[in-house]
């Protein structure tokens, strides 16, 4: 009896390995073939598919581009792109994600530049302090050179845990604004804080060290 059962499970190893021979030798596995198309990037140069799903590599920084006001950047590593206000400025805003010490958030807006007036005029006009909704003053102003461009940077808001400050860029039709917009800041009434090394503000700093165009 146990050799019956014993020549029976010979023959199903045996049948079993012949059927994964037989397949084996039919159907070889194959190198996968990605389509032959390519990606391209914001910085104009090309990307191909690659790896068992085919996708695109990632294109190097900066890997965004916004045609319709002719910039280009990386986005902060752990920000996402978000619903942007509803103000007619706006343009682009992210929010990060897993922040622990704050909400963080960046927004991008555009002023054109009217012909009656100049890049600072407009930039006075649309600094706007929170909550009080009057222009900030004089001494809210200063400047920093990231990379290749200059930026106007304006302490618009600090207020109940929110340190909003904006970094404008001046061009010949219009002006450029990028918001970092930190919140739930604990030490947010200390004279002396890192505003600079806040999560949004730093990631901003970042992002445009990175910009091209403008």
């Amino acid at each position: 009896m146990k050799s019956l059962f014993f020549g029976i499970v010979l023959i199903i190893v045996v049948g079993f390995g012949g059927l994964v021979y037989r397949n084996a030798v039919e159907h070889p596995s194959r190198p996968i073939t990605c389509p032959l198309d390519a990606k391209t990037c914001p910085d104009g140069t090309s990307v191909s598919r690659t790896g068992n799903s085919c996708m695109f590599a990632a294109c190097p920084p900066p890997n965004v581009s916004l045609p319709d006001i002719a910039i280009a950047y990386a986005v902060p590593d752990g920000f996402v792109a978000t619903a942007v206000l509803p103000d007619a400025a706006s343009v682009v805003a992210y929010e990060a994600m897993n922040v622990s010490t704050s909400s963080a958030s960046i927004i991008v807006r555009r002023y054109a530049i009217l012909a009656s007036s100049t890049a600072l005029m407009t930039i006075q006009q649309t600094a706007i302090g929170a909550p009080s909704g009057a222009p900030v003053p004089a001494t809210a102003f200063s400047s920093v050179i990231l990379e290749t461009h200059r930026f106007t940077v304006v302490a618009i808001e600090r207020f109940e845990g929110v340190v909003d400050t904006a970094y404008y860029l001046a061009r010949s039709t219009d002006v450029l604004r990028f918001d970092a917009i930190d919140r739930d800041v604990m030490n947010w009434t200390n004279p002396n804080l890192a505003v600079s090394a806040l999560p949004a503000n730093a990631a901003l700093q970042k992002m445009l060290s990175t910009l091209e165009g403008g």
